[in-house]
Formats: structure tokens, C-alpha cells, sequence
């Protein structure tokens, strides 16, 4: 359903909002499990060019990791995409601001923006979360039944209690500050993260200290 109650006269287009320092098999699965339970057209890996409230730790630069998601969803085209609407765009990488664009340019569309479970819990500390729920439901990765509640206390708490919409998916203990760390340390990253994305890391040295900014 679309914010104004019509069904939507578009695709249903999930986003997965991250810095991708770098994308590993962890943000593929969860894409993958959204897109299949939550009946999404498309799941869009939104880079952030600069987050808001932290700095990007090791950042070989916005346009390198932007190379590595593309790497990462090759083959999986018309089920995986790419935005790079947040580079395109001055200022820190507000959610609110990247959905509203996103709305703008394809207002037919219904989007749903993919969160763990406690970062949909904290939805009421970020920039106009109001408007971050006008313009999308929020689709909630379920890993325990207390951060779920919680989340759904959040999303009522702001005046829209409907746009919760949870799904399922693997426990996957990864993360891009493991998988720089082990490149640093010269151990393997087979099987952590796409192929494509591996060799991109290899050939280029990324993450062994010489290309940090």
C-alpha cells in the first residue's frame, strides 16, 4: 500500500542503506530474504557517501566503494541494484532526504527500507523520522522478539504502526570490520564475500593500510 492507502501503481523497490566498507555475503543474504518474503520487485544496496554521525574507518573513497557493490550484485541484475543517489548529493547522507528524492523520481513506486531490529528500535533519534515512515514502510530483519517489540513500539510511537513489516533470515555472524580485518592480516575473505568483490579487493590492495584515506 502507498502512504495515501491506493495500492501503488509501481514496483515495490526494497532499500539496504550501508557504507559497504566492503558488501559481504551477510548484506547479500539479507537482501535476498526480504526481496523473497516481503514480495519486493528489487533490492537497491544505497551507498552512503557520508554518513551522518560516524566516519567511514579505512575508506578507500566513496567511488571505490561504490565499484565494490556493483561487484557484488553482478549476475543477480533485475533482483539486485546499485543507487548511487546519495553520491549525487551534497551534505551528509540523510535517510529522510535520500527517500524523499527517491519518491520524486519514481512516485509510482513503494519502497521499503531494510533495517535490523535495532536500528529500527532507535528510528526515533534520526533526521525527520517522521518523514523516513511517510515515504517508506520499514522492513525489519527479525532476530529476537524483544528488539522486534521494540521497533514496533518506535514505529507506533511515531504515528505509523502499520509500517512494520517483518521478515526472516539467517543468523549470519559477519561484518565489513571483520572482513577488513582479516585482509589486513592476509587471512582469506573466500566465501565471506562475493567473488566479484574479492577479486576487486585483491587486485587493488584495498584494506592492507596503503589506500586508507
Amino acid at each position: 500500500m502507498t502512504q495515501e492507502g491506493t495500492p501503488p501503481a509501481g514496483p515495490r523497490i526494497g532499500l539496504l542503506g550501508g557504507t559497504f566498507n566492503p558488501p559481504h555475503l551477510g548484506h547479500l543474504v539479507l537482501a535476498e530474504c526480504a526481496r523473497d518474503e516481503l514480495g519486493l520487485d528489487e533490492v537497491r544496496l544505497v551507498l552512503a557517501a557520508r554518513p551522518p554521525h560516524k566516519d567511514v574507518e579505512d575508506d578507500p573513497g566513496a567511488e571505490e566503494r561504490l565499484a565494490l557493490c556493483r561487484a557484488a550484485v553482478a549476475g543477480d541484475e533485475g533482483r539486485l541494484a546499485v543507487s548511487d543517489v546519495e553520491l549525487r548529493r551534497d551534505g551528509p547522507s540523510y535517510t529522510a532526504d535520500t527517500l524523499e528524492g527517491l519518491h520524486a523520481e519514481q512516485p509510482g513506486a513503494s519502497f521499503v527500507l531494510l533495517l535490523g531490529g535495532d536500528a529500527a528500535a532507535g528510528l526515533d533519534s534520526w533526521h525527520r523520522p517522521e518523514d523516513v515512515l511517510r515515504f517508506a514502510a520499514i522492513g525489519v530483519a527479525e532476530r529476537g522478539a524483544d528488539t522486534h517489540e521494540r521497533a514496533r513500539e518506535t514505529v507506533g510511537r511515531l504515528g505509523y504502526p502499520d509500517r512494520l513489516l517483518p521478515f526472516s533470515m539467517p543468523s549470519l555472524e559477519l561484518s565489513s570490520t571483520a572482513i577488513r580485518a582479516r585482509v589486513r592480516a592476509g587471512r582469506t575473505i573466500r566465501h565471506l564475500v562475493p567473488a566479484g568483490v574479492e577479486a576487486r579487493i585483491d587486485r587493488l590492495g584495498l584494506y592492507r593500510g596503503g589506500r586508507s584515506t
